[in-house]
C-alpha cells in the first residue's frame, strides 16, 4: 500500500508531505484547489509522461517520491529482480522533472529506466477515472482479469508452456525440412564434394603448420653448412676446450701457492669452458633440426598444394576445410537420414499440437463457465448504481485455428445499457458515468483478484444524484475492505466513507502574489465542516451541518 507521498515544487505545489492509511481515503477540496495537480504528480511518480510544465515557476526541478509497503512476492518484488535491484520491504519510487523537459527515475535510490519505473507502478497502483480507459480499453486485460476472477493463473502459465514447447517442435521440423530441400537440390553435389573432402581430411590449423615445417627445411639446408663449420671450432680437431682444460688444472696445482693470483683466471676459464660446451649443444639441436628428409619435403609441398586446392574449389580458407567437410558430411546424412528423421519431427510437433490443444480446450471451458459468474456477480452490483437496466457481459469468441501463447479466447466485455438496445464492447456503448460506475462493480468484485494493491478513482462520482453517490461510496468502503483506495470526490455520501479525508486547499502567499496547494488531514469536526460544505456550496448552514452528521453517522453505523 501507499504510505507516504512526497511533493517538491510541483506546479502549485512548494512543499507536500502526506502519510496514507489502510482503508478509503478521501480527497477532497473546491475546483481548482489543486487535487488534479497532486494525481498528476503522484503519476509522475509511477512512470507518467513527464513535462517541464509541471515544475513550479522559478525553479530548476520538481521531484515526487511515493514510499509502499510491499508484501513479499508481490509482482512489484519480482520486477524488481528481474532488473537486477534489492527488495527491502519498503519500496521508494522517485521521480525528478527537470524545467528543461528531461527527468530521471528512481527504486530505492537507485537509477533506473522509466520503463522500468512504468512497470513497477502499474504493479503498485491503478488510476481510474471517467475518461481513463487504461483498465479497460485493451481486451488482453480484459482476458487477464477474468483469468485472474476464475483463479486461472496456473492453468494459463502451463498453456503458455504448452505453447512454447510446440512452436519449438514446429521450428525444429520447418528447420529440417528446409535443410532436407535444400540437400535434395544438390544431392550429386554435395556426395562427390563430401567424397573428396572425406579423402582430403583437412586438420584446422594444418596449413599453418606444414607452411612453418617446409619453410625451417628450406632454410636448414642453407645453414647447415655454417653450423658444421661453427660445431668444428668448438668440438672438432682444433677445438680450445682440451687446451683449456689443462691449463686450468695447471692453475689448480699452483692455486695453494697463490691464490689471490690464480682463482680469478681458474674461475674465469670454467665460464669459457661452459659457454663453450653449452654453445656445442645448441649447435647439435640445430643440426637436428635442420636435418630433413627430402621426401618428407615432397610430402609436405605436396600436402599443401592440394589443401590449396581445395581451398579454392570450394572458396574457402584452408582452416575452414574442416568444417565444410563436416557440413557437407551432415547434409549427406541428412539426405540419407532424413526421412525417419522427418517422421519423427512431425510426430513430436502433433503430439505437442495435441497437447496444447487440449490445454487450451480445457482453458476455454473453465472461461465459459467463470464468465458466467464474472457477469452473475457484476450484474448483481448494477442496481444500486443505478445501472439496473443495464447488462454487463463477457463476451468470449474462441478459434482454435487462432491459437496463442495464453489459448485461443478473445475475451471482451459487453454492456447492454437498456433493453431493447444491441449490446456491444464496454468502451463504445457506455457513456462517461456509465462507464465510471461499470469499473466501479468491476473492480468490487474483483477487489481481492487481479487488482493492484492501491486503486485511485479520480471522480468517478461527477454528475450522478444522491442515492447513486451513496451506492458508490457504499462500494468505494467495501472495497476499501481489501484493498487500499484513495477517492478524489465532490460527493458528501462518498467523503462520509472514508477512514482518511484529506482537504486540498489553495493558500495565498507573499501578500496574494501567488499561491500555493496545501493538504491537511482532517479531525471529526472539521471532516463535518467541510462535508456540510459539500452539501451546501458557499454558505454553510445549520440544516447542511446537520445534513452531515447524519451521513457520518450513517457511514459507521
Amino acid at each position: 500500500m501507499l504510505a507516504r507521498l512526497s511533493i517538491r515544487d510541483i506546479v502549485l505545489i512548494e512543499r507536500l508531505d502526506i502519510e496514507f492509511s489502510r482503508g478509503l481515503a478521501v480527497l477532497t477540496g473546491e475546483t481548482g484547489a489543486g487535487k488534479s495537480i497532486l494525481l498528476d504528480a503522484f503519476a509522475l511518480a509511477l512512470g507518467g509522461r513527464g513535462d517541464a510544465g509541471l515544475v513550479r515557476h522559478g525553479v530548476e526541478q520538481g521531484q515526487v517520491t511515493a514510499v509502499f509497503d510491499v508484501p513479499k512476492g508481490h509482482p512489484a518484488s519480482n520486477l524488481l529482480a528481474d532488473n537486477g535491484l534489492e527488495d527491502v520491504g519498503e519500496m521508494i519510487l522517485r521521480r525528478v522533472q527537470f524545467a528543461d523537459g528531461r527527468t530521471r527515475a528512481f527504486i530505492n535510490d537507485q537509477s533506473i529506466s522509466v520503463q522500468t519505473l512504468k512497470a513497477v507502478g502499474s504493479a503498485l497502483v491503478e488510476i481510474h477515472g471517467q475518461h481513463d480507459e487504461r483498465a479497460l480499453v485493451d481486451a488482453s486485460t480484459h482476458r487477464r482479469l477474468l483469468d485472474a476472477f476464475a483463479g486461472l493463473e496456473k492453468d494459463v502459465s502451463a498453456v503458455e508452456s504448452l505453447w512454447d514447447a510446440r512452436r519449438a517442435a514446429y521450428a525444429a521440423l520447418e528447420l529440417h525440412r528446409a535443410g532436407m530441400e535444400r540437400a535434395a537440390r544438390e544431392a550429386d553435389y554435395l556426395r562427390h564434394a563430401s567424397d573428396e573432402l572425406k579423402k582430403l581430411k583437412p586438420k584446422d590449423g594444418e596449413e599453418t603448420l606444414l607452411a612453418e615445417r617446409r619453410a625451417t627445411m628450406m632454410q636448414g639446408e642453407k645453414i647447415a653448412t655454417d653450423l658444421r663449420e661453427a660445431q668444428d671450432a668448438i668440438s672438432g680437431t682444433h677445438s680450445p676446450v682440451p687446451a683449456l682444460s689443462a691449463a686450468v688444472r695447471r692453475l689448480e696445482r699452483r692455486a695453494g701457492n697463490s691464490p689471490a693470483l690464480v682463482e680469478p683466471a681458474v674461475k674465469a676459464i670454467d665460464v669459457a669452458i661452459n659457454a663453450l660446451e653449452e654453445a656445442e649443444q645448441h649447435l647439435n639441436a640445430a643440426l637436428i633440426a635442420a636435418d630433413f628428409d627430402p621426401a618428407e619435403l615432397e610430402r609436405i609441398e605436396e600436402r599443401l598444394f592440394g589443401l590449396r586446392a581445395a581451398s579454392r574449389k570450394y572458396s574457402t580458407p584452408v582452416d575452414g576445410l574442416a568444417a565444410l567437410a563436416a557440413k557437407y558430411a551432415a547434409d549427406v546424412a541428412l539426405i540419407d537420414a532424413g526421412a525417419d528423421q522427418l517422421k519423427k519431427l512431425e510426430a513430436a510437433a502433433a503430439e505437442a499440437d495435441a497437447r496444447y490443444g487440449t490445454a487450451a480446450s480445457k482453458l476455454s471451458n473453465a472461461r465459459a463457465k467463470s464468465a458466467e459468474k464474472l457477469d452473475k456477480a457484476v450484474n448483481s452490483e448494477l442496481a444500486p448504481l443505478k445501472l439496473e437496466r443495464a447488462r454487463f457481459m463477457t463476451q468470449i469468441d474462441s478459434d482454435p485455428n487462432s491459437p496463442g501463447p495464453q489459448g485461443f479466447d478473445r475475451v471482451e466485455f459487453w454492456v447492454q445499457t437498456n433493453p431493447g438496445t444491441k449490446p456491444g464492447p464496454l468502451m463504445k456503448v457506455a457513456s462517461g458515468g456509465e462507464l465510471s460506475r461499470f469499473l466501479l462493480a468491476l473492480k468490487v468484485v474483483l477487489s481481492d483478484r487481479g487488482s493492484a494493491p492501491t486503486l485511485v478513482f479520480d471522480e468517478i462520482d461527477t454528475g450522478v444524484g444522491g442515492a447513486v453517490a451513496d451506492a458508490i461510496g457504499g462500494r468505494l468502503a467495501r472495497l476499501a475492505g481489501k484493498v487500499q483506495v484513495m477517492a478524489v470526490t465532490h460527493a458528501p455520501q462518498v467523503a462520509a466513507r472514508a477512514n482518511q479525508h484529506l482537504l486540498i486547499s489553495k493558500d495565498a502567499l507573499d501578500k496574494g502574489k501567488r499561491v500555493a496547494t496545501r493538504v491537511n488531514a482532517l479531525a471529526a469536526d472539521h471532516r463535518r465542516e467541510e462535508i456540510a460544505r459539500m452539501l451546501a456550496g458557499a454558505e454553510i448552514t445549520a440544516e447542511a451541518r446537520a445534513a452531515a452528521e447524519r451521513l457520518l453517522r450513517a457511514a459507521t453505523a
